[in-house]
């Protein structure tokens, strides 16, 4: 298993690897005495052994990754430590090859030497279309001298690989997935993310398709969208897969990760070039293309058109096509009566484009400024053409799974109705509208202009100017209050700190957090380690994370349930009225906790007051003073640290008597503040809601009243 590579892995990876906060990893290096010890230090930092950490994980069952993930994570660590041996696409296509020669004889291939592997591998490729070459460039000049070696290590990792997972398949796509880990980046650079990927193959329909759909995918690539319209299917649906790249690696690739899903020769057809084998199969009843990438510098939108208008030539009635393309070309403004608008507008004066999703930077993770667009095709008679089409923009949403569902499930009814408007359902993030709209506006761009007519009809939108309404009767009412508080009977504001500069004579005696806990005027706690799964948005006790303690979000937007806290948190403690709630990471923080009852996340801590001390601390005195200490020693460019650690701060130890004018003086502060930011709250909510409504057409200014 070639033992001269060891897989160093540092705490952060250790935890990444076993699904686990990274604390909690130095925990278990702490108190666990057979936890591995470390092989090397870099920079400081500890490194592991990966196999020795792994080996740990499985024996006792610690983290949260399942012992099959483990064991992949094993074997693709191993697999990356060949990157300086071999080539990265040529380590990729030998494993895969392998992997695929396994399923092939199902059987192991550990129990054979080199030179049975590779005569097993003429006999189950003896055209040499799919394996054979990969093998064999084993034995290449660099590694001729060490083939047998290489080869059967590799074969060992394959046979881990599949073992590890349920099928070869799942094994395959897991070497897939470590494309940029192993440096394998021309086989990852064309191709969409996976959650696109999904989302592209679901729009094709294929899981209401009868048996025997022939699914086609030109400019194949890796193979990654033929695969999941491939997951897509009924198990035993018969579907026919066709495809083309114009590299014929990527078409080897392409077979041999289809015939590991034990789709054979009478089911799959790849060739290499433009042009799909379709003289041999018939029609195809779906394409999926993304088509090919080319930069914005020589990007003409014609051309994209002109492809586009190729793989719709191959459409017979009733099929479709679903086409990932540059959203410069299909949805963007383009010059009117140009050649481009006149061709882009044709697909929607002969029915084909049913819908048109623009999509956010990002579809592509290796080409991040690539801004991409969805179509979908499909071919109907021109009786049963309804003039509609869908239009959704995505561009300022993240891809996320939750997205991509709902515009599945838009354009899954708008096709369940007939490629017309369903009035039982309104889309979540598009609209319907006639395509005479678009086609009547030349150069328009093909993205939704206005939202759908349904969105008038939400509770939120009626009920925004009583809401609107009630925000004017409150910013009142809570000036009226702070002119009543804040100020005198001479009009006068009432704030009068009295301070003045400190005598020589009278010299400020100093202090610490630390001194304080040793004199037992304060007492420290710790924070919880609370995991994101366990924090909800409503009831419960208020959590008070480092983000909360800076002020970067208000308190009480995260919460935890009570049953929750006694279960998996049974020595948390809740905050007392008066704890003084304190973070140095990411930076400082002071918060005190008037009323309690709130749960800590670490790394954030409290101090608590002792009241009985011979000199009790003053919460807000002590939050103010450490606040303005911490201001001066903060963390400079590039440390890691602040320069003085909390309990080394110095602060003034102030006379009873100064404290609790200060605490008076803070407490009058507070309260002033707290009308000021309930005003800023009710004016932000009110230019949001005013500004909302404008925007989405569904208010209107009326002219102030005059009186007479």
């Amino acid at each position: 298993m070639n033992e001269g590579v060891r897989w160093s892995i540092s705490y952060a990876e250790i935890a990444t690897l076993a699904e686990v906060r990274r604390p909690v990893v130095t925990t278990w290096a702490r108190r666990h005495t057979d936890f591995p010890e470390p092989i090397r230090r870099e920079a400081g930092r500890p490194l592991f052994d990966g196999r020795e950490v792994v080996d740990w994980l499985l024996a006792t069952n610690h983290g949260n990754a399942s012992p099959r993930k483990l064991r992949a994570e094993l074997a693709l660590h191993t697999l990356a430590g060949w990157r300086d041996r071999l080539p990265a696409q040529v380590l990729v296509n030998a494993l895969t090859a392998l992997i695929c020669l396994r399923q092939q004889q199902d059987a192991p291939l550990a129990d054979f030497d080199w030179a049975s592997i590779l005569r097993q591998a003429g006999r189950f490729d003896a055209e040499d279309t799919f394996l054979h070459t990969e093998l064999r460039a084993l034995a290449g000049p660099a590694m001729a001298h060490d083939a047998e070696r290489v080869g059967t290590a590799l074969a060992a990792l394959a046979d881990e690989l599949v073992e590890a997972a349920y099928t070869p398949a799942e094994a395959f796509d897991w070497v897939l997935g470590a494309r940029r880990r192993l440096g394998a980046i021309e086989l990852i650079a064309d191709e969409p993310a996976p959650v696109l990927a999904e989302a592209l193959a679901r729009l094709c329909g294929i899981a209401e398709m009868g048996d025997g759909a022939i699914l086609t995918t030109p400019y194949a690539r890796s193979g990654d969208l033929l695969a999941a319209m491939h997951a897509q299917a009924a198990p035993d649906a018969g579907h026919t897969y066709l495809a083309a790249d114009p590299d014929p690696a990527f078409t080897r690739l392409v077979r041999r990760r289809m015939l590991v899903r034990e789709v054979y020769e009478f089911q799959l057809d790849v060739t290499v070039g433009t042009e799909l084998a379709l003289d041999d199969w018939g029609d195809p009843d779906v394409v999926l293309c993304a088509l090919p990438y080319e930069p914005g510098e020589t990007r003409d939108a014609l051309t994209v058109l002109e492809r586009v208008e190729a793989l719709t030539d191959l459409l017979d009635v009733g099929r479709t096509a679903v086409v990932l393309g540059p959203a410069d070309a299909l949805v963007r403004p383009l010059t009117p009566h140009s050649d481009a608008d006149r061709l882009r507008r044709s697909f929607l004066s002969n029915g084909l484009l049913k819908a048109v999703v623009s999509l956010p930077d990002g579809a592509f993770p290796y080409r991040p400024g690539y801004r991409t667009a969805i179509w979908v095709l499909t071919r109907t008679p021109e009786r049963e053409r309804h003039g509609m089409v869908l239009l959704a923009d995505l561009s300022a949403r993240p891809l996320t799974e939750q997205a991509l569902d709902s515009l599945v499930e838009d354009v899954h009814i708008f096709r369940s109705a007939g490629w017309q408007n369903d009035r039982r359902h309104t889309p979540r993030h598009a609209v319907i509208l006639p395509a005479k709209v678009l086609d009547d506006r030349p150069g328009t761009a093909f993205t939704p202009q206005h939202r759908p007519q349904e969105s008038r009809y939400t509770r939120a939108v009626i009920e925004r100017p009583e809401r609107i309404s009630r925000l004017e009767i409150r910013l009142s009412e809570l000036v009226e209050q702070a002119h009543q508080e804040l100020y005198g009977p001479d009009g006068q504001v009432e704030l009068r700190t009295l301070a003045a500069l400190r005598t020589e004579d009278r010299p400020v005696r100093r202090t610490t957090v630390g001194r304080m806990l040793r004199e037992r005027r304060l007492r420290r706690l710790p924070g919880h380690r609370i995991k994101d799964e366990h924090l909800i948005s409503d009831g419960g006790y208020a959590v008070l994370t480092p983000s909360e303690v800076v002020g970067a979000v208000p308190v009480g937007g995260r919460r935890i349930d009570p049953l929750v806290l006694t279960a998996a948190y049974e020595h948390a403690n809740l905050t007392q009225p008066g704890d003084v709630i304190v973070t140095s990471t990411p930076d400082f923080g002071v918060y005190v906790d008037e009323e309690g009852l709130c749960v800590v996340a670490y790394p954030a801590r409290i101090l608590r007051v002792r009241p009985d001390a011979e000199r009790p601390v003053r919460p807000r005195v002590l939050a103010a003073l450490l606040r303005a200490a911490a201001a001066e020693h903060g963390r400079v460019s590039g440390a890691v640290r602040p320069s003085r650690r909390l309990e080394d701060l110095l602060i003034p130890d102030l006379t009873p008597d100064e404290a609790e004018r200060y605490d008076a003086l803070l407490a009058e502060i507070g309260r002033r503040d707290a009308l000021l930011r309930a005003q800023i709250a009710a004016l932000e909510d009110l230019n949001r809601l005013t500004a909302t409504g404008l925007v989405d057409g569904t208010l209107t200014l009326l002219p102030t009243p005059h009186t007479v």
